[in-house]
């Protein structure tokens, strides 16, 4: 009678150390964060096609796309947002543990939820960079309205209008969207992140 092999139960080629060997790269989460319209969506959007054009593998996990999919459920009081950023924070290590460098996309408005995305993703691995620009600025570029409805009362708990935003205490960069192109501030980001992802 032919035995069965038995499965393994740990396999050590699975751990991050080795997903980062076989893509040639170190992973970080690089997590913008910034008032509403400040550009983090598309600062984070360009930095991950200028990663993919330079050969290393990324994952774009935006705000808006993870609270009509997997945070629909979640609205905006402090609670919610709380477990809005924990989830993000959660799903984003999770691509970290597989060597991906993931970039997010997060309005993050306070201290305290930019410190629990951190304690979650973990200090030497997150790179926080704040998307620097005027609420005045943002309500210009107020594409979808939002600010519109907050200020009549639409909206509740909209950060920058009835919602506070704390500014960072110490993010890794300040971009400032206001008065540099998105060219500039990309390259500024890619000069600090290459350093952090380039092997040895």
């Amino acid at each position: 009678m032919q035995k069965k092999n038995k499965p393994l139960l740990f396999d050590p080629f699975t751990t991050r150390e080795n997903n980062q060997k076989l893509l040639k790269q170190k992973a970080i989460v690089v997590w913008l964060t910034g008032l509403s319209g400040s550009g983090k969506t598309t600062l984070a959007n360009a930095l991950q096609h200028f990663l993919l054009q330079n050969g290393h593998i990324t994952k774009l996990i935006d705000g808006d796309e993870l609270r009509s999919t997997l945070n629909k459920d979640l609205n905006y009081t402090q609670q919610h947002r709380t477990e809005n950023i924990r989830r993000a924070a959660e799903v984003a290590k999770l691509f970290l543990d597989s060597g991906v460098i993931t970039c997010c996309a997060f309005i993050t408005p306070t201290e305290e939820l930019r410190t629990l995305s951190k304690t979650i993703i973990g200090e030497n691995d997150y790179v926080e960079i704040y998307v620097k620009c005027s609420l005045e600025e943002c309500e210009k570029r107020d594409v979808k309205g939002l600010y519109k409805k907050a200020r009549k009362g639409d909206l509740i708990n909209f950060t920058g209008i009835n919602a506070p935003f704390e500014v960072p205490e110490h993010p890794a960069l300040v971009v400032e969207t206001q008065h540099q192109t998105i060219q500039e501030c990309l390259t500024q980001i890619y000069d600090l992140v290459r350093l952090r992802i380039s092997v040895k």
